[in-house]
């Protein structure tokens, strides 16, 4: 009884993000993207070319165009994966539909740099609400998931070289050079945007750094930092000698100070910087880092 209500709680709470995520795309494609016709790729890309000639309305079309993609997707991925992708492809067109043909939302602004950017701000949070409603809109990352069984080729490639190939088009479509500079423009906004709603907008930097004064290093990290980390056994390729490699987790406001202080007491230190969203142990939270 109390997993039925969990799933039950659960699911209300992916489907109102579905749902909000949706209005807040469809809004961001009546305001910004329809009106100045930048295109952002995927199946909603070819489905605006297509409206600008014909048109019919967007959503609609983009509904048209993702039933034998969702068709291949289900068979392929699993009718789970499908369904939940159909749920958020139906939603977001029907509200795009709403807004733009119903309500008639007008464009927000002459200014076209804002329209990308503002544009692509709400698509990124809209897509990233139905991403975590663990929903998909269809189009171009389902396209990538069939691409990848059927030719080996990366996920993140395919959908990229889908997006590329759609927005370039927009500007043979559209007659204006400034199109797929436009549209590019909004895919990036939008992925980044996209980014931070699924990883959060907090993140630390994950440090290994390879030196021959490690013990100098580990006792700036514990006291002056007060961060923990793991030292390595390590060899070096180029020189071929033993030494240590220390692997830590810090705060992004930390980074100056450790990248000043290795810089400092070994010059030649062999230092790597990453960002990391997830970091489960004593002085992080367990869902985002701190």
């Amino acid at each position: 009884m109390k997993l039925q209500k969990k799933d039950l709680k659960r699911n209300l709470a992916n489907l109102s993000l579905v749902i909000l995520g949706s209005v807040i795309m469809a809004i961001g494609y009546s305001l910004f993207l329809i009106p100045h016709h930048f295109v952002p790729g995927g199946v909603s890309g070819i489905a605006m070319i297509i409206n600008y000639f014909t048109r019919m309305p967007l959503g609609t079309l983009i509904m048209v165009l993702n039933i034998p993609v969702f068709i291949v997707g289900i068979k392929i991925m699993g009718r789970k994966y499908g369904l939940r992708s159909l749920l958020g492809m139906v939603i977001s067109s029907l509200l795009i539909d709403f807004f733009h043909e119903v309500v008639g939302l007008k464009s927000a602004t002459d200014n076209a740099i804002l329209a990308a950017i503002y544009g692509g701000v709400m698509l990124g949070v809209g897509l990233g609400l139905v991403f975590r409603g663990r929903a998909s809109t269809g189009g171009s990352d389902i396209l990538g998931q069939i691409l990848n069984r059927w030719t080996g080729m990366s996920v993140g490639i395919a959908i990229m070289l889908i997006d590329f190939f759609v927005i370039s088009a927009s500007g043979l479509a559209f007659r204006k050079l400034e199109a797929p500079l436009y549209g590019y423009i909004v895919l990036f906004i939008s992925s980044r945007v996209i980014d931070m709603i699924l990883e959060g907008w907090n993140y630390t930097k994950l440090a290994i750094i390879t030196s021959t004064k490690t013990a100098e290093i580990q006792e700036f990290i514990l006291s002056t930092l007060d961060r923990s980390g793991t030292a390595l056994k390590s060899r070096s390729l180029y020189l071929n000698r033993e030494g240590e490699t220390i692997i830590t987790v810090i705060h992004r406001k930390q980074l100056a100070e450790l990248r000043e202080f290795v810089k400092s007491i070994d010059p030649g230190a062999f230092v790597i910087i990453n960002n990391t969203y997830a970091v489960l142990g004593k002085g992080f939270k367990t869902t985002q880092v701190s």
